[in-house]
């Protein structure tokens, strides 16, 4: 069972110290005792996170350099304080360059002095959650409207980053790596470039037609073009530049034009690059296997550890790779939509213009969007769908405070 917000966690190996903490502090503080950094960290994976944590410098086993080091590492908006009887200047040093202490106090130290730290670390773990809070806030914010404008402005682009932010969740898997939200943000909103390229040169582009230079250009730019969008959100700073390098060549040719070149590329970048690829060649009837093939006779165009993995990820030494098919569907009109659903059919006008394509959740900006063409040129029916699933495309921003 998790403490309460603000529980201050006391670690000492003499116990006296420790019951004279309790005696003249637990009426303005919720303390909790440990005598050791071992039973420190299980506190705090047990009954954490605490608001502060006072640790003994001294301790056999480990020091409180050492064990605050290991609570700044796991839980970094915990307030850490240091109580000492060495008030040497090397302790001090490391106490504040490795442990990255809050405030360093000296034994013997007065209950006042101690109470009136405590309230400050207090203060600074209140203002670091609510910067936390106002910064997941706006970014889910943000990011949410980016989606919803790339949904409306290029259906098939916001597909596109939907399939990718969904692969790079399956490849990071398949390698036990740890859920990166900036590894599938940036996937996800790869595309979002798109929504400057004017609307006929998109219809060229999808349609496989054939562009001229300047139209080429102008795409070869779309990701510069995404990186600067994101890169004005405060946090993305980093996403932004997986957007820019997601088609940079691992041997250094391709946009943008500069040095970087094999591991000096964001890995996201270089997981794009195949990942992207196979996205390409799938929508030109190529099978994952068949577009890694293709792709490992392309020398210099890819990571080849990446490509090998990518092989792994989705069984593409197999003759054929299964694929699961959504069961739980339901045939409605466009009366029947909400914001929610998750559609498993294209939404097409009577014409057969794309206006958004399967497997996203509907949004109301979507909505609006199908109620608009509805009345005007008409759209096909009946349109598939299936109950919301767990999680959204933003859900993964309330993860950036790790970062």
């Amino acid at each position: 069972m998790n403490m309460p917000k603000e529980s201050i966690l006391c670690c000492d190996d003499d116990q006296n110290i420790l019951s004279g903490f309790l005696r003249n502090l637990r009426k303005q503080f919720h303390l909790v005792t440990a005598t050791s950094g071992e039973q420190a960290l299980q506190l705090m994976e047990q009954s954490g996170p605490f608001a502060v944590v006072v640790a003994d410098m001294q301790m056999p086993g480990m020091n409180g350099v050492q064990l605050l080091t290991k609570i700044e590492a796991r839980w970094p908006e915990t307030i850490r304080i240091m109580l000492t009887g060495n008030a040497g200047q090397q302790t001090a040093v490391d106490a504040v360059n490795q442990g990255h202490v809050f405030r360093f106090l000296t034994k013997p130290c007065p209950a006042e002095a101690l109470a009136l730290a405590l309230e400050a670390g207090l203060r600074q773990y209140q203002l670091v959650r609510s910067e936390k809070e106002l910064l997941e806030n706006t970014l889910n914010s943000a990011v949410r409207v980016l989606c919803e404008i790339l949904a409306v402005a290029d259906p098939s682009a916001s597909g596109r980053g939907r399939i990718l932010r969904d692969q790079m969740r399956m490849f990071l898997e398949s390698l036990d790596q740890a859920c990166r939200w900036d590894f599938e943000m940036a996937a996800m909103l790869s595309p979002i470039g798109y929504v400057t390229i004017p609307a006929n040169v998109l219809e060229r582009l999808n349609g496989g037609q054939t562009l001229s230079a300047a139209e080429k250009t102008m795409i070869n730019h779309v990701p510069r073009t995404g990186s600067e969008l994101i890169a004005k959100i405060p946090r993305l700073e980093g996403v932004a530049e997986f957007i820019l390098y997601q088609n940079k060549n691992y041997d250094g040719t391709g946009f943008p034009e500069d040095d970087r070149h094999g591991e000096d590329i964001p890995l996201a970048s270089r997981i794009l690059r195949v990942l992207g690829a196979i996205v390409t060649m799938e929508a030109r009837g190529l099978a994952k296997g068949e577009a890694l093939l293709a792709m490992q006779q392309q020398a210099g165009c890819y990571d080849p550890r990446v490509l090998d993995a990518a092989f792994k990820c989705f069984d593409a030494y197999l003759p054929t790779a299964s694929t699961t098919v959504a069961t739980n569907k339901a045939a409605v009109n466009i009366e029947e939509l909400h914001p929610g659903m998750v559609l498993l059919s294209d939404i097409e006008t009577e014409s057969g213009m794309l206006l958004i394509p399967h497997g996203g959740k509907l949004t109301p900006v979507m909505l609006e969007k199908i109620r608009n063409f509805a009345l005007v040129v008409g759209v096909r029916q009946p349109i598939y769908v299936a109950p919301a699933q767990a999680g959204n495309e933003v859900d993964m921003a309330k993860q950036v405070a790790l970062a």
